[in-house]
């Protein structure tokens, strides 16, 4: 089992000129987090500054993620509607590859 992400969706036009959809789907970690205890004063204050700004400012990531391309999808929108799965952005699969098969079924 793989989970994978819904980087991106965007329409397209196969070679035929029929509308379709491109879906990127990332493959998703989590790096694990060491808690590493500050030395010395200043240090300690500078770590709960930054935890701080973690916290009260959303472009400091709160935790370390990264993604690696894993599949991509073009589709017609014939295609996109017989595979019956609606694609959102941000949203987590489980993406299973067993005896010729993919299976994508939303993570919980």
């Amino acid at each position: 089992m793989i989970r994978v992400r819904v980087q991106r969706i965007e329409s397209i036009r196969d070679p035929e000129g029929n509308l379709g959809k491109r879906i990127e789907l990332v493959e998703e970690h989590r790096i694990p987090r060491f808690a590493i205890e500050p030395s010395t004063e200043e240090a300690k204050m500078a770590q709960s500054v930054v935890q701080v700004l973690q916290q009260q400012l959303p472009i400091f990531p709160k935790r370390a993620e990264f993604s690696i391309p894993k599949i991509i999808l073009f589709l017609t929108e014939q295609e996109y509607e017989e595979l019956d799965i609606d694609f959102d952005v941000n949203q987590i699969y489980e993406l299973e590859l067993s005896g010729q098969t993919v299976r994508f079924r939303k993570a919980r």
